[in-house]
């Protein structure tokens, strides 16, 4: 019997993904720590603009470029997909090391972005058709947690670098993406279900446009629902990403080099913990109702809002750390079953360009809050910034709730 074959294959899959998922976010968080290490080398990045420049020339590639990746995805081998991405990926990790001028590290950081933006949705996908039912949010839960353990490492860039040099450290990473890549390539197998429903025809049974997937996922009133359920968590996701540690030394009177490890753990901790909580939790409530993933996910939603406000407004160790811990609960369980929710009201063959979208929205919406943050953090009101996101995903809390009600837990 062939290994994709077994039954506990579909695990495999998990911790294959697990390791691509921190690699995605390693490679993509450590130049946020070596600004200080590189701009000996690199004179442009000694201006603050220059380096957010090249901060945000990622986000807006992988944001642009994430539908289209997902169309690709519903129409290609995924395997293939998730593979040549990390190579690519691991590549320019590789040649960002090589870089002599800010010109090359912009050009790379780009290519960085389109790279990536394969990853997500293809992967996600995969993972729904190898989970069904009994394990879906569990499954995409864990492999959530390997995002999280990315982003920490990433963190550590600075220090490796200081052991090192930057452009070793580039080098390294790299070479273990390269190397994990051609690992992946013997072990990873496409779904045998990927493709066989109406493959490449219409309704009607013609040839559908490569752009067909977009029609029939914008047609589709509850995916508008879903996309702003998606996209409004973002804000607070990315506030908390980019502006908790500025938050933390603020609200606690207290350095940023404390401040920064300080909000750092407490949400890549309690975000792991949600996500594996609102996984199991989800994947058994759904076994008697399939409201059961949306109201596992409305309840991490949930917890976010009040932490939010205490976030925004509390001033003693006890209440921010508790309301960061809180945060990354709730935001875990949320986390954990945004796929699986849209398994109930998208079919398998248009997941991928569905989730594209999605991501694509969440990119640009974390790009959004984090430049109006920066001015209210100028002006002194990043707390009640906090604090307003918390009423701003009541409302897409109540709108999930008051119109989500599939009638199947995987739609074909």
């Amino acid at each position: 019997m062939k290994l994709k074959e077994k039954n506990f294959y579909p695990w495999i899959v998990v911790g294959l993904f697990w390791m691509v998922a921190l690699l995605n976010y390693m490679d993509r968080q450590m130049l946020s720590t070596m600004q200080q290490a590189m701009k000996a080398d690199i004179r442009e990045l000694n201006q603050a603009e220059a380096f957010g420049a090249l901060m945000a020339v990622f986000l807006w590639v992988y944001g642009i470029v994430s539908p289209f990746a997902g169309l690709v995805a519903d129409k290609v081998s995924r395997k293939w997909l998730v593979v040549g991405s990390l190579f690519v990926w691991s590549a320019v990790t590789l040649l960002m090391g090589l870089a002599t001028s800010f010109r090359q590290l912009y050009i790379l950081r780009g290519l960085m972005g389109i790279s990536e933006a394969l990853y997500i949705p293809s992967a996600l996908s995969l993972l729904a058709d190898w989970h069904q039912g009994k394990s879906r949010s569990l499954a995409i839960g864990i492999h959530m947690t390997g995002i999280y353990v990315g982003q920490a490492i990433g963190g550590f860039g600075a220090v490796v670098a200081a052991m090192l040099s930057w452009k070793e450290t580039f080098h390294w990473f790299g070479i273990i993406g390269i190397a994990y890549s051609l690992f992946l390539m013997a072990l990873l197998h496409e779904n045998p279900s990927h493709g066989q429903a109406a493959p490449g025809a219409g309704a009607e049974g013609k040839k559908a446009s490569l752009f067909s997937g977009f029609a029939v996922v914008l047609s589709n009133w509850a995916f508008w629902v879903i996309l702003f359920y998606f996209a409004v968590p973002s804000l607070p996701g990315w506030a908390t990403k980019n502006w908790l540690p500025t938050l933390f030394a603020e609200n606690l009177g207290i350095p940023m080099e404390n401040a920064g490890p300080i909000s750092t753990i407490t949400i890549a901790a309690s975000s792991f913990v949600g996500v594996i909580c609102g996984g199991f939790l989800s994947d058994k409530w759904v076994q008697r109702n399939l409201r059961g993933r949306i109201y596992t996910s409305a309840i991490g939603l949930g917890l976010t809002i009040p932490s939010l406000v205490l976030l925004g407004y509390g001033h003693s160790m006890a209440a921010v750390v508790g309301a960061g811990l809180l945060f990354g609960i709730g935001y875990g369980m949320f986390d954990a079953n945004n796929m699986p929710i849209l398994c109930q009201f998208i079919p398998s063959r248009y997941r991928a360009t569905a989730y594209g979208i999605m991501n694509m929205t969440g990119v640009f919406a974390g790009a959004a809050v984090t430049q109006v943050f920066g001015k209210w953090a100028d002006g002194g009101s990043l707390g009640s910034g906090f604090a307003l996101l918390g009423g701003i995903v009541a409302v897409a809390l109540v709108l999930q709730l008051a119109t989500l009600k599939p009638k199947t837990d995987n739609m074909e």
